[in-house]
């Protein structure tokens, strides 16, 4: 799968279709696919909300690969630097009421998968997540 497409929210159906279409064709583990939806979303919706860049729209490139005992699904926008595992984690002991809104996604996303690496490349920022099929 490499889909790319404008960084607007009404997008996001579109990448969840192809991303489900694509898992489907290479018959990975159904049990697995909720956390590459997971990721996909939270990562698209936060580029989609919070992303400014040099070229409007923004554009966001999402690639899903198997292989070699392992799926990676990369995000590439050309949107403005930012490293997204450079946030803060987030507080999960305050009451819900004290605690900054916000950072959950990408600490959800660190969770579920046990390789995530960020690297800016060619004026792209690149998103990188690996793991295991199941």
């Amino acid at each position: 799968m490499n889909v790319e497409v404008p960084g607007e929210i009404e997008r996001l159906p579109d990448l969840v279709d192809a991303l489900h279409a694509a898992w489907a064709e290479r018959e990975l583990p159904a049990d697995q696919l909720f956390a590459f939806d997971l990721a996909l979303e939270e990562v698209f919706t936060n580029l989609a909300i919070h992303a400014r860049g040099p070229v409007m729209p923004l554009r966001v490139a999402v690639r899903l690969e198997a292989g070699d005992g392992e799926v990676l699904l990369e995000i590439c926008d050309d949107g403005d630097p930012f490293d997204p595992l450079s946030a803060p984690a987030p507080d999960l002991e305050s009451p819900l009421e004290d605690r900054r809104i916000g950072g959950l996604g990408v600490h959800l996303v660190r969770r579920f998968f046990p390789d995530v690496r960020y690297e800016r490349i060619d004026g792209r920022n690149v998103l990188s997540l690996r793991r295991p099929p199941g």
